[in-house]
């Protein structure tokens, strides 16, 4: 694994630290293979690799769903294990299909699931109801059917009900699949608008010609390791056909001009 230098870490300790991460199904797949990395509070981390390279495999060891055959993984530096309760208000996911993630009949209902899940007490899920609609701009589907939103307005809500929970850290799985230019659009305006405020958010795409200008760091896996990662111009600079990750400056004047917004 090539590793370039990382300014965005700074001096403070990691949010995630990953140490020979593997891990290995009953069928004898190996989704990962000794993966290594740090990820830091208020960072955007973009993770890319072609289809089977192990991001999602990763995302859902990160969000306490799955359980790494083999390493470790600290969260705050504790035992991702023993952070279970603390993981369900901390870290949210966006899975790549929004539909799978969509409890509520109504938009309201669904945003309101988590807060009650948690039982937070009604004025509190309230005052989180309310301001996250809003931040949203979701006030007025409030009592739209969730399930008839548009591709954009579903992931929209998915974020939503994340930051009702509270949570600080968003990893977001291909965010961009199966939407048209408008559902992009949405997404972007989330990813920037939480970036600004400091989230830690965790991307996992192959479409860095619409997100990259957002990124703190990238991330390249392949066949389950990381091949490299870094700041984005260098990492770019240094890709290999083999990883399946194709550098987006070709239509841009650098990493920090791609982005669709």
């Amino acid at each position: 694994m090539v590793e370039m230098n990382n300014k965005a870490a700074g001096s403070r300790g990691p949010l995630y630290s990953i140490r020979g991460l593997r891990k290995k199904f009953a069928n004898g797949r190996e989704a990962l293979r000794g993966v290594d990395l740090d990820i830091h509070e208020g960072e955007c981390l973009l993770i890319a690799g072609a289809n089977g390279s192990g991001k999602t495999i990763l995302m859902r060891i990160l969000a306490g769903l799955l359980e790494p055959t083999e390493g470790t993984v600290t969260f705050r530096g504790k035992a991702l294990k023993e952070c279970k309760s603390v993981l369900r208000h901390s870290v949210g996911l966006v899975f790549q299909e929004p539909d799978s993630q969509i409890i509520g009949e109504t938009v309201e209902e669904d945003v309101r699931f988590g807060p009650e899940n948690l039982k937070f007490p009604e004025n509190e899920i309230k005052t989180r109801l309310e301001e996250t609609l809003s931040s949203l701009e979701l006030s007025e589907k409030r009592d739209f059917p969730a399930r008839h939103l548009s591709g954009g307005e579903k992931r929209r809500l998915a974020v939503a009900g994340i930051l009702a929970m509270g949570c600080e850290t968003i990893i977001m799985d291909e965010p961009f699949a199966n939407l048209d230019w408008p559902g992009v659009i949405q997404v972007l305006l989330i990813i920037r608008d939480l970036k600004e405020k400091g989230r830690t958010l965790i991307i996992l795409t192959h479409e860095l010609e619409k997100v990259l200008a957002f990124a703190d760091r990238l991330v390249i896996l392949g066949e389950g390791k990381i091949m490299i990662q870094g700041e984005s111009e260098m990492v770019l600079d240094n890709l290999e056909a083999a990883w399946g990750v194709r550098d987006p400056r070709k239509a841009y004047k650098s990493a920090k001009d791609c982005t669709w917004l």
